[in-house]
């Protein structure tokens, strides 16, 4: 007889559905786990083994074989050791034959017997749900599953003795219940904390309306780092779909404490020594990088020179198709990363060009060495790109301004309306991701307009990507005024915020 079990193997966030087979047979006593099964799913067998014990069962003087079909798909992590333990049971005879038919199984099991939590609970319940079939989870995990579907569905069980009594009809699980929102009622940094930068904060709202990538350059104490911080509280909140694909990539990466889903969006920000597989993804199970995480949100890099070159260029091609591909020897995972990329840095090494009383006796030479270190098309992927001045003791004394995040986080949701209706056909959200065609036809300025682009084209050395960026960012402008066209103004101030990028 072979008991089965069914469970999941993840590949980016793509869910593919595992067989977990059981055969006890004669011969000497053994347990064999094959399948393509990494160290974690090979090390299961002691776990079993010792959380059958502690519920008071032992494994039969059989040769005990588990299968993981498909047996070409690589098996990885610990939530595999539930599904084996629950075949285990049904080929002893322990679990009624047809008992695990109708569910999705995965958890860790420990040596006492309690089920620990695992990462993918979210994305394998999802799966679940779209095969109609019910999920079996640890009880910390419960509320995580619960936002998939039906809770009546999941069985989140604090031990393997409870799972077994609530099938065998001797105890009942209570459904679990979605867990609350998290961090949503902490108040986030406001603009009103910021005194003068007026340019900058102007910037952040455009970036914010139309998800556009911003480079800040200014010495330090300006405020770069402040701004950047306060990105999230004027972006509008996530809806129900996009909360679901920030919090499957969360969960897949063991990152969604107490199952607490949120409206808010990412915002990740990596220390400069960050390594290449830590900003986009990989290492020896090519789990999400930092790029990935921050999708629908905010990557923010900040002493931006100080990464190194190759991690940075690392980063060229999510920024352009929006996906994180890892490619490992064994493993080929697509990670969504449709980030807002957002940058500070200091004009150089000593940070004080711009002022001959601070400045370093290697100015202005030393700034060219360090700006160096960014590659020019990471730049041309920048959409906006302004210095920010060192602030005044005036600006420091004075009251703080009356307008914070919260009249700006109205314009900036009034203009991301706007590119939500214009858009919904089109599977996109923001101006941010138009191309082609469709760039052309929402973003074409009016006669003016385009003549002042073609001229400046020729002066700033635009590639074709960094024309098409000041499109989007005209669009953008356009919609902030509430404007249907892109007239003369909007392009001369897109134009104005591309200049920086292309001054070395």
């Amino acid at each position: 007889m072979v008991a089965h079990c069914r469970t999941v193997a993840f590949q980016g966030i793509e869910v593919m559905p595992v067989d977990v087979q059981v055969q006890l047979s004669n011969g000497l006593p053994a347990f064999a786990v094959v399948g393509l099964p990494d160290k974690a799913v090979g090390e299961s067998r002691e776990r079993v083994r010792g959380a059958l014990g502690a519920i008071g069962l032992s494994l039969p003087p059989k040769r005990i074989t588990v299968n993981l079909a498909p047996a070409d798909l690589p098996k990885e992590g610990s939530h595999y050791d539930l599904p084996i333990a629950l075949a285990l049971l049904g080929a002893m005879g322990v679990l009624p034959p047809d008992a695990l038919e109708e569910y999705v199984a995965l958890g860790e099991l420990g040596l006492d017997g309690a089920l620990g939590p695992v990462a993918g609970v979210l994305p394998a319940a999802l799966a679940a749900h779209g095969e109609a079939r019910g999920l079996i989870c640890p009880a910390a995990q419960g509320g995580e599953a619960a936002w998939a579907g039906d809770p009546a569905r999941v069985l989140a069980a604090p031990s393997l003795l409870a799972l077994v009594n609530h099938i065998r009809g001797a105890q009942v699980l209570s459904p679990p219940v979605a867990a609350s929102a998290a961090g949503d009622d902490a108040p986030a940094p406001d603009l009103r904390d910021i005194k003068g930068q007026d340019s900058a904060k102007r910037a952040l709202e455009i970036a914010a309306a139309g998800a556009h990538n911003l480079l800040l350059v200014g010495p330090p104490g300006a405020g770069k780092s402040m701004l950047a911080q306060r990105l999230p509280g004027i972006l509008p909140p996530l809806d129900a779909a996009e909360i679901l694909e920030v919090s499957m990539i969360a969960s897949l990466a063991g990152q969604l404490p107490g199952g607490r889903l949120t409206r808010r969006r990412p915002f990740r920000s990596p220390h400069h020594s960050a390594s290449m597989a830590a900003l986009v993804g990989g290492g020896l199970r090519a789990r999400p990088g930092e790029v990935s995480l921050a999708h629908l949100g905010v990557l923010f890099l900040d002493e931006l020179p100080e990464f190194s070159r190759q991690t940075l260029d690392s980063l060229r091609q999510p920024l352009e198709s929006g996906q994180a591909v890892v490619a490992r020897a064994n493993a080929h995972v697509t990670y969504p990363a449709r980030v807002q990329l957002v940058a500070a840095m200091n004009p150089c090494r000593c940070g004080h060009l711009g002022d001959p009383a601070l400045a370093c006796a290697r100015a202005p030479r030393c700034a060219g060495e360090y700006q160096a270190r960014i590659s020019g098309p990471l730049l041309d992927r920048i959409d906006l790109a302004l210095e920010v001045p060192a602030v005044s003791a005036t600006d420091l004394s004075a009251p703080p301004p009356r307008e914070g995040s919260e009249a700006v986080a109205a314009r900036v949701a009034r203009a991301r309306d706007i590119q939500r209706d214009r858009y919904r056909s089109h599977g996109i959200r923001t101006n941010a991701e138009a191309d082609g065609e469709l760039l052309d036809r929402v973003a074409a300025p009016e006669p003016a307009g385009r003549d002042l682009l073609t001229e400046a084209a020729g002066m700033l050395h635009l590639t074709a990507r960094g024309y098409h960026r000041v499109l989007r960012v005209a669009r953008t402008l356009a919609d902030l005024q509430g404007d249907a066209a892109v007239r003369r103004i909007h392009i001369a101030e897109a134009l104005g915020y591309r200049r920086l990028a292309f001054a070395r």
